[in-house]
């Protein structure tokens, strides 16, 4: 007699599903994690009317990112929209940051997602940084925002 699993049903749990030729289904991953994180930040930033947003490739550039998302607000107020955007976002994705700076002031906000560093700048701070200057050598990544 056959023994029936834990639930109590004959059928497998998910986690033991198997493919066509009896091996585990493998659950599709993004090919570029970071980049997939990039393009939701960007995406969030992009609903609250962030201006300015920019995506640069960091890969061949850094050892501690790999992509940056810059945007700009036009007052502290909603450099801090932007920010809680994007942190509800990150939530709903399952994703924690490591830390989140400047966030009482609203001039330069930095959530740090390990991969994706996020930089939300009021945008007279933004100038004054020249943040995009520096990384200048960086190429800009294109996303079809919507």
């Amino acid at each position: 007699m056959k023994k029936k699993n834990e639930r109590g049903s004959g059928s497998p749990r998910p986690s033991e599903a198997k493919g066509a030729r009896g091996r585990r289904a493998a659950i599709p991953r993004p090919k570029d994690p970071s980049r997939a994180l990039a393009q939701i930040i960007a995406q969030a930033a992009y609903d609250t009317k962030a201006t300015d947003l920019a995506v640069l490739d960091l890969t061949k550039l850094s050892a501690f990112a790999d992509y940056f998302v810059i945007a700009s607000g036009s007052s502290d107020r909603q450099v801090q929209a932007i920010s809680d955007r994007i942190q509800e976002t990150l939530k709903k994705a399952g994703v924690r940051p490591l830390g989140v700076e400047g966030y009482q002031r609203g001039h330069w906000i930095l959530i740090d997602c390990a991969g994706v560093i996020a930089h939300i700048f009021y945008e007279e701070a933004r100038a004054f940084y020249g943040l995009d200057k520096l990384w200048g050598d960086a190429p800009k990544v294109k996303f079809a925002l919507k």
